[in-house]
């Protein structure tokens, strides 16, 4: 009996195994109502995500215990290199640009460690 719920469990790990590392729980999720578009982490526990909803995409704050909308923006295209999942820093660039076009250009690019970088 014991053997069994072992083998039964081993089982479960492999197949999430290879879903994982296969990337197919992201296909299996193709009819979601919203999809990450990308993020970037801005604090020890705070991330800034985009996510896709229908025709617009919604810039957020997450935060442990709480999700604020912080924009609203139209659907935009992804190039395949913005569709790469190491373009962390090209995510940075784009919210940063995006942020100042939408404050009215009153960004302060200039500042070290405003442009996303680590530096």
């Amino acid at each position: 009996m014991l053997f069994g719920l072992v083998a039964v469990l081993a089982v479960m790990a492999g197949i999430a195994w290879l879903l994982k590392r296969f990337g197919l729980s992201q296909n299996l999720s193709g009819n979601a109502a919203a999809k990450v578009v990308g993020g970037v982490s801005v604090g020890s526990r705070e991330r800034v995500m985009v996510i896709e909803v229908g025709e617009q995409w919604i810039v957020v704050g997450v935060a442990p215990g709480r999700v604020n909308a912080l924009a609203t923006l139209p659907r935009q295209e992804l190039t395949a290199q913005q569709s790469s999942q190491a373009s962390a820093p090209a995510f940075a660039t784009w919210l940063k640009h995006t942020m100042d076009k939408r404050n009215g250009g009153a960004g302060n690019g200039s500042r070290p460690g405003n442009d996303g970088s680590t530096s």
